[in-house]
């Protein structure tokens, strides 16, 4: 198969991103200027017509997700698809763009997104998907009936992203090896407590100029109703499972780096093979220094590692946290960074820890060589929470309280925690699946895996973060922090994600797996 390339905006999306993306704060910082003004206009007398308007107006892009719903496509055509679905999120990225910089005309023109916006999405994406279609039934598979179903999309107002509501927990303790559930959220009754005044939703953050819009620096988020003082939230960590005669006890620590050499790209392999910017954001990397859109198991196996025990090569990366707190980084012109919504400075984890562990109901299997996993969702905003996987807290509140769906605000001396459990149950056939979750799965609220699967050591990592604790004032939210992520997405704490690329020797996997079952501490 040849490479699939990113195909470039054309010159007036190039031009319309960058006068919505046009100016500085103080020392330069890059912003979406006037997130609810169109790039032309200016503050005039018709502000107070487009400012009235806009609780009224779309938060975002709403569009199914189509990549999860592809569970048969062929090897032969796995490239080929994964290509057309990056194109897919490429046209979703330019019709939120063209969403936020045209909002002087929907106030004046009620069918203005619906007619300008959404009917040439659902045009452009029909052809798409006339495209996968050929590419599955080409190599003899067979497309799903109902794909042109997931053709529609919606303009999703504010109300209706998953800021500030009850607060989800995946029943997962996601520290020291407990089980995570793929999302399901525990104690569905318990509402985060009520911060900012009674702040809700997503369309009361004062963006730049006093205008009302998506919050953050780059006006697509985060907002007041992201944050809350974890002090105030209720302990929501359910027990451990359970451990049987059966359990394995060991734990395999494997130490490479914070990625303090700055090891950065928008791609991502796994999804989006052989596209540059597959991914529409910012990814840290540690261990195999050798990933890039363009990598294969060989690139992989003979690359060079970050990691103390060179015998793992595995490619661990995850999207950067970046602080909006004026500031811009390198990347505040470039695809992925600046011209997508992701502006800010980039934090630096302070402590990564990556640690295997085992089951608490029977022995582990070894992982194959080039077994991919992703944790999480990126695109929880429009997906819902099924698929979250992101846990949230601070340091002394990591076994009380863990967070889905908004950011916690630190006491003083404390520090954020990002920490994922990944799913430690394999079907033993596939390194990888055509949506690439169907050939693992996690371990049911008693650590058993389903039938026909079999339990693999279950990487856990914890990403500790030095981060200013954001201030909320008036509904607003000052210095907020915020995961990369696509542009619609809105930045919300849910859509975190995790990417894990098993690149061990078998005979560095059995060891793994040996220590493990023998209840060892191994590095």
């Amino acid at each position: 198969m040849g490479r699939n390339t990113r195909k470039r905006r054309s010159s007036m999306a190039t031009k319309a991103i960058a006068a919505s993306a046009a100016l500085a704060l103080g020392g330069g910082g890059l912003i979406w200027a006037n997130f609810y003004a169109s790039a032309h206009e200016s503050n005039n007398k018709g502000w107070n017509q487009t400012k009235s308007a806009a609780a009224s107006q779309a938060a975002t892009i709403s569009c199914p997700d189509v990549g999860q719903k592809l569970t048969n496509v062929p090897a032969q055509a796995r490239n080929d698809v994964s290509g057309e679905l990056s194109n897919l999120d490429r046209q979703i990225t330019e019709a939120y763009q063209r969403l936020a910089t045209t909002r002087d005309a929907q106030a004046r023109d009620a069918s203005f997104v619906q007619n300008s916006i959404l009917q040439p999405l659902q045009d452009r994406r029909k052809n798409i998907f006339d495209r996968i279609r050929l590419e599955i039934t080409r190599v003899g598979g067979t497309a799903p009936a109902d794909l042109d179903t997931l053709i529609n999309c919606t303009a999703t107002p504010a109300s209706q992203t998953n800021a500030g509501g009850g607060q989800a927990n995946n029943g997962g303790q996601a520290n020291n090896g407990g089980q995570a559930n793929n999302g399901q959220t525990a104690n569905p009754s318990q509402s985060a407590p009520a911060n900012n005044g009674g702040q809700a939703g997503n369309g009361g953050q004062t963006g730049n100029g006093g205008q009302t819009g998506n919050g953050g620096q780059a006006g697509n988020g985060p907002n007041a109703a992201d944050f809350v003082d974890i002090t105030k939230v209720q302990p929501n960590v359910p027990a451990k499972p359970r451990r049987t005669g059966q359990a394995s006890n060991g734990t395999f620590t494997t130490r490479c780096g914070v990625n303090a050499n700055g090891n950065h790209n928008t791609d991502n392999v796994i999804v989006a093979p052989g596209v540059t910017n597959g991914a529409h954001h910012l990814h840290d990397y540690v261990g195999n220094q050798s990933n890039d859109a363009f990598a294969n198991n060989d690139k992989f196996a003979a690359a060079e590692t970050t990691c103390q025990n060179q015998q793992d090569k595995s490619s661990y990366y995850w999207p950067v946290i970046r602080l909006q707190n004026g500031t811009q980084d390198f990347d505040q012109n470039k695809d992925g960074g600046g011209k997508e919504g992701n502006v800010g400075k980039i934090l630096v984890a302070r402590q990564a820890q990556i640690k295997f562990v085992g089951s608490p109901t029977s022995k582990v299997t070894a992982m194959p060589e080039f077994l991919r996993i992703i944790t999480g969702d990126a695109k929880t905003t429009t997906n819902g929470l099924a698929n979250a996987n992101a846990h949230w807290s601070c340091t002394g509140f990591e076994n009380k309280v863990q967070l889905t769906t908004q950011y916690p605000i630190c006491p003083r001396g404390s520090s954020v925690v990002r920490t994922f459990a990944f799913q430690s149950c394999w079907d033993g056939q596939n390194i990888d699946s055509a949506n690439h979750r169907t050939h693992v799965a996690f371990a049911d609220a008693n650590g058993n895996c389903a039938n026909g699967f079999k339990a693999i050591p279950q990487l856990t990592m914890r990403l500790v973060y030095d981060v200013p604790a954001p201030v909320i004032q008036n509904g607003q939210v000052k210095n907020p922090y915020a995961v990369d992520g696509f542009p619609e997405q809105l930045h919300k704490a849910a859509t975190d994600h995790d990417d894990f690329i098993n690149v061990m020797s078998a005979a560095q996997n059995a060891k793994v797996a040996n220590c493990i079952n023998r209840g060892q501490r191994c590095q």
